[in-house]
Parts: structure tokens; sequence; C-alpha cells
């Protein structure tokens, strides 16, 4: 079972998804900055997926620039290698799992310890 996060380029400081002015909502071309950062990019079947070492991203690449993707992570690196992406380009996260927005100063070590909880309620 994967954890979803969806990364978001705005010019707005998303606090809530419930606010997201779609104004402020920058169209990206998410696929090429994963490709261009991340070396282990496997494309086939609608999906793309990045390895790395003890993790995996899978991500659907669009037709065309997106103001925001959803990306499934495997593994606590995949967590913390998105927040590198994510600061580097001045993106915004948004777990899907708690709910609410990560703070990229401090994506703290209990985030993927959150989504291990959740899976052991589920399963």
């Amino acid at each position: 079972m994967s954890w979803d996060v969806v990364l978001f380029n705005s010019k707005q400081k998303i606090e809530a998804v419930e606010e997201v002015d779609e104004n402020q909502l920058m169209d990206t071309d998410f696929d090429s900055a994963f490709k261009t950062h991340f070396k282990n990019v496997t494309i086939g079947g609608g999906t793309n997926t990045i390895e790395g070492t003890d993790f995996s991203i899978v991500y659907y690449p669009g037709d065309g620039p997106e103001s925001n993707t959803m990306v499934n992570l495997y593994g606590e690196n995949a967590f913390y290698e998105l927040v590198v992406l994510a600061k580097d380009h001045n993106w915004q996260l948004f777990d899907t799992g708690k709910g609410q927005m990560v703070d990229l100063e401090k994506p703290a070590a209990n985030e993927c310890e959150n989504f291990q909880n959740y899976l052991k309620q589920v399963l």
C-alpha cells in the first residue's frame, strides 16, 4: 500500500487544501522535473516509477503541464527525496493520509511513522 502525496505548484502559500486559490496555481511539467532530478525512472503502462535506495515513487505523467500531481510513495526515503525535490522547485506537498499540507522546513520523521500506524489499522 502506498503513501499518497499531492505536489502543488502555486504562487500562494497553501495552508489548507480547502483554501487553494486556483488562480494562483502554476502549470508545471512535473514529468520532466522528475526525470531531471532522479536517475532511475522507469517508464511504462501509464505510470512512471522512480527507484532509489530503499524507496520507490510512482507517478502518473500528464499530457502536458499541470498545477498539481499525485505520487505514490513506497518507503520512508521516498518522502524525504520528494521533500528535497519540492524544496528545489518551490513546490508544496499535501499528505492525503493526514489531510494536511506538509511543512517542508520540518518534515518530521514521524510523517512515515504516522503512515505505518495507519497501515497497521487498515491491514
